[in-house]
C-alpha cells in the first residue's frame, strides 16, 4: 500500500466491479480515500460497500458527480462509452476539471475519443490499462500503462499507487493502449511457447514439474511459466484471464497491426488457436488453456 496515497485521501468514484475493479477499489477504499461504486450488477456494489465501507451509486453519472477522479475497469470499447457517453454516463456528472481513468483493455480510438469529449467538457482524461491478471489486482500490485498528459498524469498517481507496484506515462492518450497491446502480444506467444514445451516434455517420457523446476532457472523462465506451468501440467484451467478476454484483447491488437503496417503472424494463429479453445466451451477457461490443444488435440 503506497504511503502518499494513505496520507492524501480523496474522493474518488470506481466504475465496474469485477475480476480485477473489485479489488482495485478495495484498495482505494484502505488507503483511506473517499470511494463511490457504481456496477451494472447493483448487488456486487452493494457486497463491495458493505465489505470496505464506501458508498453505492445507480449511475454513472451519480457515482461521478463531486469527485476528483472517476475510475472505470469494465469489459470493451462499447462498455466504456456506455458507462461515459451513455445514457446517466459519468462524464454527465463529473465536475469541470475532475480526471477520468480508464483502467480497461479497449482501443487506442476510443481513448482519443473519450479523451476529445471529455476535454470540450472540462475534463481531464487518462487511458490507464493494466497488467498482472486478478493477483495483481489481489495484492495491490498490478503494472498500469498511462496515455495522457503529464500534468493529469501526475495528480492521479499517487492514488493509483494503492494498488500498483508500477504507474508508467508512456506518452499522450491512447499509449497506454498501445503498450497494453504489445503485452498481450507478448503473452501470446509466451502462453503458446510453453504449452509446446510441456506438450513436449510429458509426450518424451519426462517429469514435467522437474523440468519446469530446472528451466525456471534459465533464460526460459517467465511470469506464465512461475505462475502457470504446474497448473497446465496438472491440466488445471477453471481460473485466471479468461480465454474471452483475450480473444477480444488480440482483436485489438491485430487490428492496431494492420493499422500500423506491423505484421503480427504469430499472434494471429494463437488468436486462431483461442477461437478452437472457445468452439471446446473454453471460453471462461484461463489462457493457458491452449495446453489442451495440444495434450487433447
Amino acid at each position: 500500500m503506497n504511503e502518499t496515497a494513505k496520507a492524501q485521501p480523496r474522493k474518488v468514484a470506481f466504475l465496474g466491479l469485477g475480476v480485477m475493479g473489485y479489488h482495485m477499489a478495495g484498495h482505494l477504499a484502505n488507503a483511506g480515500h473517499e470511494v463511490t461504486v457504481y456496477n451494472r450488477t447493483a448487488s456486487k456494489a452493494g457486497q463491495w460497500a458493505g465489505e470496505f465501507a464506501g458508498t453505492t451509486a445507480a449511475t454513472p453519472a451519480a457515482a461521478a458527480a463531486g469527485n476528483e477522479i472517476v475510475f472505470a475497469c469494465v469489459g470493451n470499447d462499447d462498455d466504456v462509452r456506455s458507462v461515459t457517453i451513455g445514457a446517466d454516463g459519468a462524464l454527465e456528472g463529473m465536475d469541470d476539471g475532475a480526471i477520468f481513468v480508464d483502467h480497461t483493455t479497449a482501443s487506442a480510438n476510443v481513448a482519443r475519443e473519450l479523451a476529445a469529449e471529455a476535454s470540450n467538457r472540462g475534463l481531464g482524461f487518462m487511458d490507464a490499462p493494466v497488467s498482472g491478471g486478478e493477483a495483481g489486482a489481489v495484492n495491490g500490485v498490478l503494472t498500469v500503462m498511462v496515455g495522457g498528459e503529464p500534468a493529469i498524469f501526475e495528480r492521479c498517481k499517487g492514488v493509483i499507487d494503492a494498488y500498483a507496484r508500477a504507474v508508467t506515462l508512456l506518452g499522450p492518450v491512447g499509449a497506454g493502449q498501445l503498450t497494453k497491446m504489445v503485452n498481450q502480444v507478448c503473452i501470446a506467444g509466451l502462453v503458446q511457447g510453453l504449452s509446446e514445451g510441456l506438450n513436449l516434455a510429458m509426450r518424451s517420457g519426462l517429469d514435467a514439474k522437474l523440468v519446469l523446476d530446472v528451466i525456471s532457472k534459465g533464460a526460459a523462465q517467465s511470469w506464465q511459466m512461475e505462475n502457470r506451468g504446474t497448473t497446465m501440467v496438472d491440466d488445471e484451467f477453471e481460473f485466471g484471464f479468461a480465454v474471452d478476454w483475450m480473444r477480444k484483447d488480440l482483436d485489438i491488437c491485430l487490428a492496431q497491426g494492420h493499422r500500423a503496417g506491423a505484421l503480427l503472424p504469430v499472434t494471429a494463429l494463437v488468436n486462431e488457436f483461442y477461437a478452437r479453445v472457445q468452439a471446446r466451451g473454453g471460453g471462461r477457461w484461463d489462457t493457458s488453456s491452449l495446453m489442451r490443444l495440444l495434450s487433447n488435440p
